[in-house]
């Protein structure tokens, strides 16, 4: 059969299933709206959703509540819109299927070009269609990167707001206005909620949402005290920057102390594919027996599950929690 026939239904085939997968466990987005509107015409009492604010509320929850790897992989997988919103992107669920799809194909297409082995055609289609999610999940990450570092400074200046006699909502829109985003934009967000009548704890709790960051929400935990019992505010946030300033001065330590140990990991995975790339162009019937002979077959298959291997316990050692 011909090679680019068998990847292009093989990468067809997944794509499928990734987009029944995503259908099935994405919730409309039009559900929240709806419930309200069901509350303003009657149809729903607002003693039906009371239970249910209060069962999510911020102070509900605990600061430390994150969830298993296979619940953010479901989480992930079923709720596109959020992370479209983690990373602050105007794609749509249509639309990354559709960059996937015409990646998939192109990295199909040069892998049949390059006379690579029909094993390696439906693994380059499926690695150049899964760019487009690598880099969505970089995307976010480094947004939130960005959003942690940008947190002291905003709640010093939420502070200062505080201490100089303005309200809570000034000291949001201070941060809106003077800092960049993520940070100016998700505060500008909860500012904007704020003035169309939107409550604090929900507004702050859709935060939180968005920025899964543990600093932020003690930020959360502390207002939402604050607003219940009391107490001054511009104090805690001074506690809170400086308790956030002093761990990511320990995290450059560990960072530099483990620096070695993570190029060494770098080195050590990359090492092994490029040799394989190198000696595949050099002499391509010596590198075909792992693909044809039945021995060669188990190497590789073994090769690779020691390199999966490798990289977690390399992970493992140099990735300190701070």
């Amino acid at each position: 059969m011909n090679p680019l026939l068998v990847g292009l239904l093989v990468f067809i085939g997944v794509a499928a299933l990734v987009g029944g997968v995503a259908v099935l466990f994405s919730k409309p987005q039009t559900s929240r709206l709806e419930d309200r509107l069901d509350i303003l015409t009657g149809v729903a009492s607002p003693s039906n959703t009371s239970n249910l604010l209060k069962d999510n509320s911020v102070l509900a929850r605990p600061l430390d509540d994150a969830p298993n790897m296979l619940a953010q992989l479901f989480k992930k997988v079923g709720n596109f819109d959020l992370l479209f919103k983690q990373a602050d992107t105007m794609l749509t669920v249509g639309k990354l299927a559709v960059v996937s799809v015409i990646l998939g194909l192109a990295g199909c297409a040069v892998a049949v070009a390059m006379k690579s082995p029909v094993a390696v055609v439906p693994l380059a289609a499926f690695a150049a269609g899964s760019l487009p999610m690598f880099w969505l999940l970089w995307r976010r990450k480094k947004r939130l990167k960005t959003f942690s570092t940008q947190l002291p400074d905003a709640l010093e200046m939420m502070a200062r707001a505080l201490r100089a006699g303005q309200s809570l909502a000034f000291g949001f829109s201070a941060v809106a206005s003077e800092m960049s985003a993520p940070i100016g934009k998700e505060f500008g967000r909860v500012f904007e909620e704020q003035n169309l009548g939107v409550a604090m704890d929900d507004s702050l709790r859709a935060m939180c949402e968005r920025i899964p960051n543990l600093d932020l929400r003690f930020f959360v935990t502390a207002v939402v005290l604050q607003r219940q019992t009391g107490g001054d505010l511009s104090e805690i946030l001074d506690k809170i920057g400086e308790l956030v300033r002093d761990r990511f001065r320990i995290l450059g330590q560990v960072q530099a102390l483990t620096g070695e140990g993570r190029l060494s990991g770098v080195v050590l995975m990359a090492l092994p594919l490029l040799l394989f790339m190198v000696v595949y162009h050099l002499n391509s019937e010596y590198v075909s027996l792992l693909f044809t002979d039945p021995a060669g077959k188990k190497m590789l298959a073994v090769a690779i599950f020691m390199q999966i291997v490798g990289a977690v316990v390399i992970k493992k050692i140099v990735d300190i929690k701070v």
